[in-house]
């Protein structure tokens, strides 16, 4: 059973009748999937079919063929495991504020039951498909291991504003999951999608390849989880902000993509055995700190604007707006690695070729282009808009809240007064050179 503090229903309307639709968006995965789970449940308790439908939009928020291809091949593998587990999957594309309920009318559907993203643009389609439907509707997080509701109900100011309300609720809700989740035959089944007809519709940019360093999908996210518990999570609070070592998990695409449940980390890294503190730093990071960004996202609707940014960094930003740069680089020379700093290129072309930026570098790369652009706004969007067309976790809540605490101090505190940075934490060359061997990673990446 699932705990209903896990659900939200969204509407008056009452179930009467007709099968019940997961409405499959951030959580793409079959097993570990409390959607799914309460889907499931309202199907076996009404003796009615439940059925899955992913909705793919042609172009969504400057996603590249390297996101898409990934998010694709998971959904096949998804695709299957449902079949075998007799719940069909249908795949729709274009809007989502059509298809679904649309989708919903055809087959005379009875409930609809879909999973939670903060983004303001799913949120959006969400209202809208609300506004169409006359049908119990239904949210259930199941991307977080404590729902995001339930942890707080206003914008937490720092990890340490949340971490107590997170761990106080970690008892209740870190639980295990039902390992079945067949339902019984029915008629009713949908074609399987064909991957290269689907990606010949796609309106993207197919420039930015597909990356070979991440194999994508619920089994490779299981692997990859495994491997590190296995032989990187001992070393990881210590070895986890050199960019030279592999103390690093590699799950976030697939916490991205909902192609493994971090819950499931959670419960596999807490219950490893392995080196006490680097269990509490990766589930801090796992837990406290991606939980802290989701809720900035659902709270704070400027999540990826420099309005988004606390007061106290906005006031710093704007006293030192009219400070000299030494460098300006326009987005091109950003995106080429063109800058004068080795290291900054280093990190520009490591997320380029691989599709993922080491943590630590992300914050020092971030912090650079604040450095190096004319204003904290225009630092803001170019941050954002080459961290989601390379990173294969972009457009997350996790990467909004990343480039908002290097460049607007978001869920940081004020640091020494500088030029340009103000009292926003500062990182430089130097610093780095102190931390770890920075030429060991120039060197590295350009053998990549």
């Amino acid at each position: 059973m699932i705990n209903e503090k896990r659900i939200l229903k969204q509407n008056k309307y009452e179930y009467k009748s007709g099968a019940v639709v997961y409405w499959m968006q951030r959580d793409q995965r079959a097993f570990d999937n409390w959607a799914l789970i309460f889907a499931r449940q309202l199907a076996l308790e009404n003796d009615v079919p439940l059925f899955v439908v992913f909705n793919l939009v042609p172009d969504f928020l400057e996603a590249t063929i390297r996101q898409y291809g990934f998010m694709l091949r998971g959904l096949k593998e998804t695709e299957a495991i449902l079949a075998e587990n007799n719940i069909p999957f249908h795949l729709v594309e274009g809007d989502p504020t059509e298809n679904i309920p649309n989708f919903v009318n055809e087959i005379n559907a009875g409930v609809l039951v879909s999973d939670f993203n903060p983004l303001k643009i799913v949120r959006i389609w969400k209202k809208d498909v609300l506004e169409k439907i006359s049908i119990p509707y239904y949210t259930v997080d199941a991307h977080n291991v404590v729902p995001a509701w339930v942890v707080s109900q206003k914008t937490e100011f720092a990890a340490y504003t949340i971490r107590p309300k997170i761990n106080k609720l970690l008892p209740e809700f870190l639980d295990d999951f039902p390992e079945d989740i067949s339902v019984p035959k029915h008629n009713l089944d949908f074609p399987e999608f064909d991957l290269d007809d689907v990606k010949s519709r796609l309106k993207i940019n197919f420039e930015v390849t597909e990356s070979d360093f991440f194999k994508p999908g619920t089994k490779a996210g299981a692997i990859t989880l495994k491997n590190f518990i296995r032989t990187k999570l001992n070393d990881y609070n210590e070895k986890r902000n050199d960019p030279n070592e592999t103390a690093i998990s590699g799950l976030s695409p697939y916490y991205h993509f909902g192609q493994i449940a971090p819950q499931r980390a959670a419960l596999e890294v807490k219950n490893s055995g392995k080196d006490d503190k680097s269990v509490d730093a990766y589930l801090e990071e796992l837990i406290v700190r991606r939980e802290l960004s989701d809720n900035f996202c659902l709270y704070n609707k400027n999540y990826d604007s420099f309005e988004g940014f606390h007061d106290w960094a906005r006031a710093t930003l704007n006293e030192h707006r009219e400070d000299k740069r030494e460098y300006i680089y326009t987005l091109e020379e950003f995106e080429k690695s063109n800058t004068h700093d080795p290291l900054w290129n280093a990190a520009q072309s490591e997320v380029v070729k691989t599709g993922k930026m080491h943590g630590y570098m992300r914050m020092y790369w971030a912090k650079k282009i604040l450095e190096w652009t004319p204003s904290p706004e225009d630092a803001l969007k170019i941050g954002i808009y080459l961290n989601d067309k390379y990173q294969l976790d972009g457009r997350d809540p996790n990467g909004y809240v990343g480039v908002a605490w290097s460049i607007g101090g978001v869920h940081d505190r004020a640091w020494t007064e500088r030029p340009v940075y103000g009292k926003i934490r500062y990182m430089n060359y130097n610093g780095a050179k102190r931390k770890f061997d920075v030429q060991g990673y120039i060197d590295k990446i350009d053998r990549l």
